[in-house]
């Protein structure tokens, strides 16, 4: 008998929702993406009700409904991490007891309020924060057996774990607890460096290759002690948020100067700063691995957790060929736990079959588990406004056209079948453009994204292209692998040039690197995309025969938003995107829509005042 489960995260950071049923994922999104407020904490009533549309079930049809983490753990590190702080801790207090008391402990009232019922069981049932994502990352991986990692910023008590995973049971074995945590760590870095916590982080690693890491030695000295099995401690009289609402402290300023005021000049300093933190990141997350390896004696190894979305570390595990075969959950942060917990009630509580993958693929879909919009939907959209398109419902047809208008130097706004599930575009809801040019970066991060502008930018690879442009071995099908361009591919840069550049970041980043300039950072890496047919068919088709136009097997892909914004979930979503800034041509599944055909768009809202910048 199988069973449908439905997980829920909220109340920290990118709240979210998951439905399983018999172990399989049938759906899964994160409120964001509904609300339009980005990283939205708020209890996740329509990624709830989209989890039902999407199963066809009523409420009562569930047979459990499970939490991600547990509040009363939660609260008893509030209560004694306050008590320590002594009088400093009030503050401190208020803001946890207005998280935990007012909201996480009544869970079970707002699931009622939403939907009406708690399923077959009558009660709310609780997994752990670490556990949750120790399951997103093992039960939906391709492995019957692997070593786990999970590392965040904190869940109850938790910061660091190491486990495994067999058939339908998960063991944690090791873990490090708060106030010692490597995701807290480097978002004190995020805040020094002048952007904000639980969303800057990946403008840090990206800002890291740009540095040197000179700040290291005082890093390893004065903030954090790492043993050889990479377990740590950090010297917590640096940092701010045991005692107050901030990340860093006077102390740490005196050490490594003050924070970037956000929004003003990126310096030599912070690019250094970040260079430096990814740095020791990196070295942790290694002698984890090796540790996990040796201990827990398995040669797959899942991660999770809000460092495993740190994927330059990930390339370096998996350049180390600690294991054999690795797999990351790409929605590593707290959204995912929404779908480890509803994991965990399948596997663990109602003991569901786990099913093995097919052709080693993994469980995960593609995470392709948000809603998707059928052509009708969209053309009554599009008639009613009265926008101009024209539709091609022939499969090849619109790829050759969509592969056609990359190939001119042409930026597309890409909206093709579900959304995806986690922080990154997978050619779903994606803007795509032509790697070849040098300028596209440049004209995606400033017309487009309106983005810092030493910001990279991924490329989508059919599979097979794939050994030929990157030293990557293995399919990284949700970009969360970093890993070199090959040398034959490479530009050098003339060092006169750069030493002449100093901080003028702009000209550095306007120095082609490669032969295709628009996907390679600084110190010629990539952040990869693999696309196979099985993930996404359509995605394939476009970039083959992208590939037929210019002999050159990728696309740059970056998702469908501006900054601060969520990624489009909805056409009208994308629409307003697509007006709003310098994309040329927008893909509504089997509709096409030229910008220069288009009505004046009547927005009364900037995007700048509407969207909290990131």
């Amino acid at each position: 008998m199988s069973h449908t489960v439905l997980g829920i995260s909220a109340y920290y950071h990118d709240s979210a929702a998951a439905l399983v049923r018999g172990g399989e994922i049938i759906a899964a999104a994160q409120e964001e993406r509904f609300s339009r407020k980005k990283h939205d904490p708020r209890f996740p009533k329509s990624a709830i009700n989209y989890c039902l549309e999407e199963a066809l079930i009523e409420p009562q049809d569930i047979d459990a409904v499970i939490f991600y983490d547990h509040p009363l753990l939660t609260l008893d590190r509030v209560i004694k991490n306050c008590i320590a702080a002594g009088p400093h801790g009030e503050v401190q207090f208020k803001k946890a007891a207005r998280s935990t008391l007012g909201t996480k402990l009544w869970v079970e009232d707002e699931v009622r309020k939403c939907i009406g019922s708690l399923g077959k069981r009558g009660r709310l049932l609780y997994s752990k924060h670490h556990m949750s994502h120790a399951a997103s990352a093992f039960f939906p991986s391709p492995f019957d057996e692997a070593a786990i990692i999970t590392v965040d910023g904190v869940g109850e008590w938790q910061t660091t774990t190491i486990g495994f995973g067999r058939d339908n049971n998960i063991g944690l074995l090791q873990e490090i607890n708060y106030p010692h945590s490597l995701g807290l760590l480097y978002s004190a870095f995020t805040y020094l460096c002048g952007f904000k916590v639980n969303s800057g982080e990946y403008k840090l690693m990206g800002l890291a290759p740009y540095g040197e890491p000179v700040f290291e030695s005082l890093i390893r000295e004065h903030l954090i002690d790492i043993k050889q099995d990479g377990s740590y401690r950090l010297n917590t009289e640096y940092f701010g948020y045991l005692d107050s609402l901030a990340m860093t402290n006077d102390k740490m300023h005196t050490l490594l100067g003050p924070p970037r005021t956000p929004e003003s000049r990126i310096t030599k300093r912070e690019m250094n700063l970040a260079a430096s933190i990814q740095r020791v990141t990196e070295d942790v997350m290694l002698r984890i691995a090796r540790y996990a390896r040796k201990e827990i004696g398995m040669k797959n190894l899942c991660l999770a957790g809000g460092v495993a979305l740190n994927c330059v570390a990930n390339g370096k595990i998996l350049s180390e060929d600690i294991f054999e075969h690795m797999w990351i959950q790409p929605a590593a942060g707290d959204a995912g736990g929404a779908l480890g917990a509803a994991l965990m009630g399948s596997h663990v509580y109602f003991n569901d079959h786990r099913a093995k993958g097919t052709n080693n693929r993994d469980r995960q879909k593609g995470s392709y588990l948000g809603p998707a919009y059928s052509d009708a939907e969209i053309g009554a959209f599009l008639e009613r406004h009265g926008y101009p398109f024209r539709q091609l419902q022939d499969f090849n047809e619109r790829a050759s056209a969509i592969a056609d208008a990359l190939a001119q130097g042409k930026i597309v706004g890409f909206f093709s079948g579900r959304m995806e599930y986690g922080p990154r575009a997978l050619g779903a809801r994606s803007i795509l453009g032509d790697p070849r040019r040098k300028e596209t970066q440049s004209v995606m991060n400033l017309k487009i994204k309106y983005r810092e502008s030493f910001r990279p930018f991924a490329p989508s690879c059919i599979v097979e292209e794939t050994s030929k442009y990157f030293e990557l071995n293995t399919e990284s099908p949700y970009m969360l692998l970093v890993a070199p361009v090959k040398k034959e591919h490479q530009i050098q840069m003339d060092e006169n040039e750069i030493l002449q550049a100093g901080e003028d970041m702009i000209q550095v980043v306007n120095m082609p690197r490669s032969d295709i300039p628009a996907v390679t950072h600084v110190d010629y890496s990539a952040r990869i995309q693999t696309v196979s047919t099985d993930d996404n068919p359509f995605f394939y088709r476009v970039i083959s025969f992208f590939k037929e136009l210019t002999g050159i097997g990728l696309v740059v892909n970056t998702s469908f938003n501006v900054r601060g914004e969520p990624i489009v979930c909805s056409p009208q979503d994308a629409y307003r995107c697509f007006m709003r800034t310098d994309m040329d041509l927008l893909m509504l599944e089997s509709y096409i829509l030229v910008k220069e055909d288009q009505p004046r768009f009547k927005d009364d809202h900037d995007w700048r005042k509407q969207y909290e910048l990131d």
